[in-house]
């Protein structure tokens, strides 16, 4: 029973973020990736409670009143894919991997040679990259013998994310996604548009009249498509993060803008990130908040991204969880955000072993907010803030990172927390390292 016999039911998986941090160290250090799927794999979960099934239908026996008792985990228990992950990692650490602390899916090896190996677990999908061909062929084999592998080969579709590479990188994008979405909404006819939403327009919940409930199970269900998409598309982050605030009640309005997205995807399906081969192991972000930029609530959209080196490897678009008094607060709040995905990525660099350069850099184009940061005088305007915010202040001062400002028109993180106008879209829009690899096949140059 749930809750008495046992707890955990879940399999933890991979975070998209440390996936992309992946791809980026691979493409950085030329390591070699592999995938791997596994065979029936919630049949390797060992139980730890007393299971009991009805028997089988086809089997035959004197008395009809017997049942199993089970030894490993079938699919449809609740707790098999927890139980399938706690075999394979029990297994990984008695081969001498090292489970990150930070990303519990994530395992590490590396000897005194400087060889390492990595694996990513999303339930039973693997990547496992590394840069010693020999070590990820005895792993490969150690892993068959012991659960019974499917070896793909060359990391090519991973979770519906396309992975290409060449001597310049490697190529992150869902184009196949993205034309299944655009197939099933009936917009692949559609007329191409420049911008994801309209720079003139602010979403409210009171826009329109209501869609009726199939209308409204249709918006869900494409936003939920949407949401999946921007793990490779942070150029749609901040529209799709303003539309999945209208899921309870949405309007005629709110499924014109989602249409937009779709006619923006329609002239850009092949879009994706890029993780250059070449460039300095350092992590770079910027930080940016539109105060009171909700209309319903009055809260805050703060936004960053983060650089390694020149690989845009996390970003994020996302509505304060309280209302802020001031312009700097709420970037102030805003920088606190980003700090603590620093300190995460941090975490997780110390974790592959790799060495890169620190301090973090951090961009913020509000002088105030800076000002916050770096000197402990509490004043009126800042001693209403909670006091998880001045992390920021407490990070600056351990040399995790250096806080400097940028102008406005330079600011990066400024495409995650305003409609923009096309221009101002596509010159930002060019620095996320973004590319479509398809574009001499489609015409393009």
């Amino acid at each position: 029973m749930e809750g008495l016999d046992f707890l955990d039911t879940f399999s933890p998986v991979a975070k998209l973020t440390t996936v992309r941090l992946l791809l980026a160290l691979a493409a950085l250090h030329n390591w070699h990736l592999r995938q791997l799927d596994v065979n029936n794999a919630f049949l390797h979960g060992d139980l730890n409670e007393e299971v009991y099934m009805k028997l089988p239908p086809g089997l035959i026996v004197d008395n009809p009143n017997l049942v199993c008792r089970l030894q490993h985990s079938l699919y449809g228990l609740k707790q098999a894919s927890r139980q399938w992950f706690t075999r394979l990692s029990s297994f990984l650490l008695s081969q001498g991997f090292r489970q990150s602390s930070v990303d519990h899916s994530l395992f590490l090896y590396s000897d005194n040679d400087n060889d390492i190996t990595a694996i990513l677990v999303y339930v039973d999908d693997i990547i496992l990259t590394g840069n010693n061909l020999e070590t990820i062929a005895h792993v490969t084999k150690l892993l068959d013998q012991t659960f019974s592998i499917k070896d793909l080969g060359i990391l090519k579709f991973f979770l519906g994310l396309e992975v290409a590479r060449s001597s310049h990188g490697i190529h992150l994008c869902q184009g196949k996604y993205v034309l299944d979405i655009l197939s099933d909404s009936g917009m692949l006819g559609s007329r191409p548009t420049s911008t994801p939403m309209d720079y003139s327009t602010r979403l409210s919940a009171s826009m329109g009249t209501p869609l009726s409930e199939t209308s409204a199970s249709s918006y869900r269900r494409l936003i939920g498509r949407l949401i999946y998409l921007t793990n490779t598309r942070p150029d749609i982050a901040h529209a799709v993060q303003q539309l999945c605030q209208y899921m309870a009640n949405p309007t005629s309005t709110h499924s014109q803008a989602a249409f937009q997205v779709l006619r923006y995807l329609k002239g850009t399906p092949g879009f994706g990130i890029f993780f250059a081969a070449q460039g300095t192991l350092t992590l770079k972000a910027f930080s940016d908040s539109d105060w009171a930029g909700c209309r319903d609530t009055r809260r805050s959209i703060i936004g960053f991204s983060v650089y390694l080196g020149e690989s845009l490897i996390s970003w994020r678009s996302k509505k304060q969880s309280t209302a802020s008094r001031s312009s700097p607060e709420a970037e102030y709040r805003a920088l606190a955000s980003t700090t603590c995905e620093l300190q995460w990525l941090t975490y997780l660099l110390h974790d592959f072993r790799v060495p890169f350069l620190q301090p973090a850099t951090l961009y913020c184009d509000n002088q105030s907010a800076i000002q916050i940061a770096s000197n402990p005088v509490f004043h009126e305007r800042t001693k209403h803030i909670e006091i998880d915010c001045h992390i920021v202040r407490d990070k600056v001062n351990k040399g995790l990172l250096k806080l400097l400002p940028v102008s406005s028109s330079m600011q990066l993180a400024d495409i995650f927390t305003n409609p923009l106008s096309r221009a101002l879209f596509q010159g930002l829009y060019f620095k996320l390292e973004m590319m479509n690899i398809h574009s001499q096949l489609a015409g393009g140059s």
